[in-house]
């Protein structure tokens, strides 16, 4: 990043981009969240410091797991899936990414993962340009 962040900013930041995300040290310790009241997947304030191994569903831990070996061992840099989330008429479609984080030297410091609903970006069509109504 270019420049300094005052540390209001970065918080206001944090909580006003539309992703939600959660950061694993290199242990894959659950390390920090960021919109806690309003996630699509909630999380008690007692999964911090937990292993994240701990915090995933029993159906998704084997590729969680391999994920983040994977990453460790620089053979991946980044996981992205997408679910269907809900029932019928109240159905949102969620994009899901692991990034790994490096530092300068490559070395692994954790994971990023990122969440967001994309049901209305998948619903755009043509264009809309700056300040015009559609």
């Amino acid at each position: 990043m270019i420049g300094r962040l005052h540390e209001r900013i970065l918080k206001a930041i944090e909580e006003t981009v539309p992703l939600e995300f959660s950061v694993l040290d290199a242990d894959g310790k659950v390390i920090a969240w960021n919109k806690h009241d309003t996630r699509i997947f909630k999380r008690p304030v007692t999964a911090l410091g937990k292993n994240v191994r701990d915090c995933h569903p029993r159906e998704s831990l084997v590729k969680v797991e391999q994920i983040l070996a994977e990453m460790i061992k620089k053979k991946r840099d980044k996981a992205r899936f997408w679910i269907d989330l809900g029932k019928d008429d109240k159905k949102i479609k969620v994009l899901i990414e692991y990034y790994a984080l490096r530092d300068p030297n490559g070395v692994y410091l954790g994971c990023l993962e990122v969440t967001q609903d994309i049901t209305e970006i998948q619903e755009l069509s043509g264009e809309k340009r700056l300040l015009n109504e559609v």
